[in-house]
C-alpha cells in the first residue's frame, strides 16, 4: 500500500507529523497484528526538494509532484492557515497552484484522494468533489461555502467518506483522517495503533463548535445569532425571533441554512448545549437549574435534547 503525502510550504506541522507517525507505527505492528496485510510505503511529495512547515520545521521530499502515478492514497495536510483570505492567497501561489494540479492528474478510480482542514479547499479547487460531501475545518465553514457551492459539506461528521475522496475537520483530526485510512485497510491494525497512541474516538467534530468565530458577515444571521444569545433562557419561537430581528422565517431559514448549512431550530438547540456545557464547566449548578438557564422547563428535557443531538444526523447542504 503506497501512501502519498503533499506537501508544500507553509503547512501545518503537526498535521504532516501526526500522519506519518501513525503510518510508521502502523508499519511497525503490522506484521504482529497481521502479516498477510501489505506493507505501508509512506512518501513525501512536494513542489521542491525542501518544504518548510508553518513552524520551521524542514521536510525532505522523496518525490516530485508528478511522481504520484504509483501511489494508492494520496493525502492533502491542511495549509497552515486560520483565516479565508491566507487561504486562498495559499490556493492560488505558486505552489498551491502546483498541488491543486497535481491533484487534478490524479484518477479517482485508481487512486483515493484524502484531505483534512484547510488542505480540502485546494481538494475543492480541482472540482473533484463538486456534488459530493465533504467535510473542512469548521471556522472556515462559510469561506468554503461561497467559493465551492457545488460541494455539500458536513460539519457534524470528524471524518467523511465519499466515494474515493476522504476528508477530516480540522487541526488535529487529520489523526482521525490517518486511523480512517488505516482502517480501511485492516480495521483491527487501526484499533491496535489507536491503543498504542492512546488515541480516542471522536466522531464528531460540531461539538468544538463554536458559533462566535465562524468566519461569516451575513447581517441576518449574525443578528439572530445575538438575539438569541440573549434570549436563551426564554421560550423561543423561530417566527418570534425573526420579526424582531426585522426579517421573515423564510429568509431566516434561507439564510441560516445558506451561511452554516443549519435551520434556525438546529441553531437554537446547538446554541443552547453551548451555553450548557458553558455553565457545566463554570458553575455548580445542578442540571434541572441549567436546563431553566437555557430555556428549558426541566432537566429531562435537556438531556432527551442531548441524546438526541448525539445520536441523529443534521440536515446539510
Amino acid at each position: 500500500m503506497r501512501i502519498g503525502l503533499l506537501v508544500q510550504d507553509g503547512c501545518f506541522t503537526s498535521a504532516v507529523a501526526s500522519i506519518v507517525d501513525i503510518v510508521r507505527t502502523a508499519e511497525l505492528v503490522r506484521p504482529q497484528v497481521d502479516p498477510s496485510l501489505p506493507a505501508l510505503e509512506l512518501a513525501v511529495a512536494g513542489p521542491r526538494r525542501r518544504v518548510v512547515t508553518g513552524a520551521g520545521m524542514t521536510i525532505t521530499a522523496e518525490r516530485t509532484l508528478r511522481e504520484l502515478d504509483d501511489l494508492d492514497v494520496v493525502i492533502v495536510p491542511a495549509l497552515g492557515t486560520m483565516t479565508a483570505p491566507d487561504t486562498e492567497a495559499a490556493i492560488a501561489g505558486r505552489e498551491g497552484q502546483a498541488v491543486v494540479r497535481a491533484l487534478g492528474t490524479i484518477d479517482p478510480d485508481r487512486c483515493r484522494i484524502a484531505a483534512a482542514c484547510t488542505g480540502v479547499f485546494p481538494l475543492a479547487e480541482t472540482g473533484l468533489v463538486d456534488g459530493r460531501r465533504v467535510t473542512t475545518t469548521w471556522f472556515l465553514l462559510t469561506a468554503f461555502r461561497t467559493r465551492y457551492p457545488a460541494v455539500a459539506v458536513d460539519l457534524d461528521s470528524m471524518v467523511v467518506a465519499d466515494g474515493p475522496f476522504l476528508t477530516a475537520g480540522a487541526a488535529f483530526a487529520h489523526i482521525d483522517l490517518a486511523l480512517s485510512i488505516l482502517r480501511g485497510i485492516s480495521p483491527e491494525l487501526a484499533q491496535h495503533v489507536a491503543r498504542l497512541l492512546l488515541i480516542d474516538q471522536r466522531p464528531s467534530q460540531a461539538t468544538f463548535v463554536v458559533y462566535d468565530h465562524l468566519d461569516h458577515d451575513d447581517p441576518i444571521v449574525r443578528d439572530f445569532e445575538r438575539y438569541l444569545r440573549q434570549h436563551l433562557a426564554a421560550p423561543l419561537d423561530v417566527a418570534s425571533a425573526a420579526r424582531a430581528i426585522g426579517t421573515s422565517r423564510r429568509t431566516l431559514e434561507r439564510r441560516t441554512r445558506h451561511v452554516l448549512g443549519l435551520s434556525p431550530l438546529d441553531i437554537v438547540q446547538r446554541l443552547r448545549l453551548e451555553r450548557t456545557d458553558h455553565l457545566r464547566r463554570t458553575t455548580d449548578l445542578s442540571t434541572e437549574e441549567i436546563a431553566h438557564r437555557v430555556g428549558y422547563a426541566n432537566a429531562e428535557t435537556l438531556r432527551a435534547l442531548r441524546r438526541r443531538q448525539s445520536r441523529q444526523p443534521r440536515p446539510h447542504r
